[in-house]
C-alpha cells in the first residue's frame, strides 16, 4: 500500500467537506480509456483548513499563524509544483515552501551552532559538524516532522534520480516542513522567538556526543594536547591490578599530569587499560561542558524588540571563553605540517 493509498484508508483521510466537487468529473465520466487515478487525485487536495489550523496550535503557534495559507506553505514541497503543473497547466503555482526550508536551515544551523560551541567550547571541529546535524539535521528534522503530526499534511511528489541530483524521497519532503516552520516564526516574530523555537523542538533532545569522539591513537593525541597547554608530559600508572597470571587479568591504569589525574581506564592487557585511560582523558577534556548558569548565546543579545539597524542600549551580554581548538597531530603530509617527533608514554608501576 503507498503512501497516499494509507492516507485514504487512514482517520486522517482528506476530508471532502471544503472541496466544490465530489466526486469529481473525471471520475464519473464513462470513456474507453480510463484517466482518473485516485491516488493522484488525493496528492492533488489540499489539506482542510481545520486540519492545517489544528496543526498550527497542536505545536503551539497558533498565535503565530493565524492563517491557514501560512501552515500550508509551509507543508507543500516545491516537487509538488511538478504535479500540480501537469494536471492544472493554466492554474497558478500554489506557494511553496522552497525559499522558507532555506532560510529556516540557515536559521537552525546558525543557533544549533552557537549552542554546541558555547556549551562544548573544547569540541573538536569535525565531531562540532556532526552533533549540528544530529540536532538539525535531515533525518532529526524529519523525525521532529512526524511527532508534530505533519505527514498527512505533506505535499509533495516523489521525483527519480538525475545525473545532477539524488531521488527525492519521502522524508526529505517531511524535513523541509520544520525548517519552513522556524523560518515563518522569525519571519513572523523575531529572531528571539526562532531561536526558542529551535530549542524547544530541537535542542533539548539528547544527543550522544561523546559516541562521535573516535580517536584513532589517543595517548599520542593526549600527548599533543598536553603540551599544547604547558603541561607537564602524561605518565600512566597502574593503579590495581588481579589474576596478572590468570587467563582472566584485569589491570586498572590512570594517567596523570604531575598530580592532576587526566583519565583511568581498565582492561585484560596493560596496553589495553592504558589506551582506555587516555581515551577517557580526552573525553573528559573534549566534554566539559560550560555550566548552564553562565552559558550566555551571542544571538541572546538580540530581546523581542530588538532592531540591529538601530543604535539602542545593548543586551548584557557576557562572551563565554572558546575553548582551545584540537591537537593536529596527523596532517603530516597532506597540509604541510610536519607531526613533532614521538614520545612514549612513561609507565609507572
Amino acid at each position: 500500500m503507498g503512501h497516499v493509498s494509507r492516507r485514504l484508508s487512514s482517520s486522517l483521510a482528506v476530508s471532502t467537506a471544503h472541496l466544490k466537487h465530489f466526486p469529481p468529473r473525471e471520475a464519473t465520466l464513462r470513456t474507453k480509456k480510463a484517466t482518473f487515478d485516485p491516488e493522484t487525485w488525493a496528492a492533488l487536495q489540499p489539506p482542510p483548513p481545520s486540519a492545517l489550523m489544528a496543526f498550527s496550535h497542536r505545536i503551539g503557534l497558533g498565535a503565530v499563524l493565524t492563517k491557514p495559507t501560512a501552515v500550508q506553505r509551509a507543508c507543500t514541497h516545491k516537487s509538488f509544483l511538478d504535479l500540480h503543473a501537469r494536471y492544472y497547466p493554466l492554474s497558478p503555482p500554489p506557494p511553496n515552501n522552497a525559499n522558507l526550508a532555506v532560510l529556516g536551515n540557515a536559521l537552525m544551523g546558525l543557533f544549533a551552532s552557537e549552542h554546541l560551541h558555547a556549551t562544548y567550547p573544547h569540541l573538536p571541529t569535525r565531531v562540532l559538524k556532526a552533533a549540528v546535524s544530529a540536532h538539525v539535521g535531515p533525518l532529526t528534522c524529519a523525525s521532529v516532522a512526524q511527532e508534530m503530526g505533519a505527514v498527512s499534511l505533506l505535499r509533495w511528489h516523489r521525483q527519480p534520480a538525475t545525473p545532477t541530483s539524488p531521488a527525492l524521497l519521502h522524508s526529505d519532503a517531511l524535513a523541509s516542513i520544520p525548517r519552513a516552520l522556524a523560518a515563518l516564526v522569525y519571519q513572523e516574530r523575531c529572531l528571539a522567538s526562532a531561536r526558542k523555537f529551535v530549542h524547544s523542538f530541537f535542542l533539548n533532545r539528547r544527543v550522544d556526543i561523546r559516541a562521535m569522539l573516535k580517536f584513532r591513537d589517543p595517548k599520542r593525541a593526549l600527548m599533543e594536547t598536553v603540551a599544547k597547554f604547558q603541561r607537564e608530559p602524561p605518565k600512566s600508572r597502574l593503579l590495581k591490578e588481579t589474576g596478572r597470571f590468570s587467563n582472566s587479568p584485569i589491570f586498572v591504569v590512570g594517567i596523570y599530569t604531575g598530580v592532576d589525574k587526566l583519565g583511568e581506564g581498565f582492561g585484560s592487557s596493560l596496553k589495553m587499560a592504558e589506551y582506555r585511560a587516555a581515551e577517557d582523558a580526552l573525553h573528559r577534556l573534549y566534554l566539559t561542558r560550560t555550566p548552564s548558569n553562565v552559558l550566555m548565546l551571542p544571538s541572546s543579545t538580540f530581546g523581542e524588540s530588538a532592531n540591529i539597524y538601530k543604535v539602542t542600549d545593548a543586551a548584557p551580554y557576557s562572551p563565554c571563553e572558546l575553548g582551545e581548538s584540537e591537537a593536529l597531530y596527523a596532517s603530516s603530509g597532506r597540509s604541510r605540517v610536519l607531526a613533532p617527533r614521538r614520545r612514549v608514554l612513561e609507565v609507572e608501576s
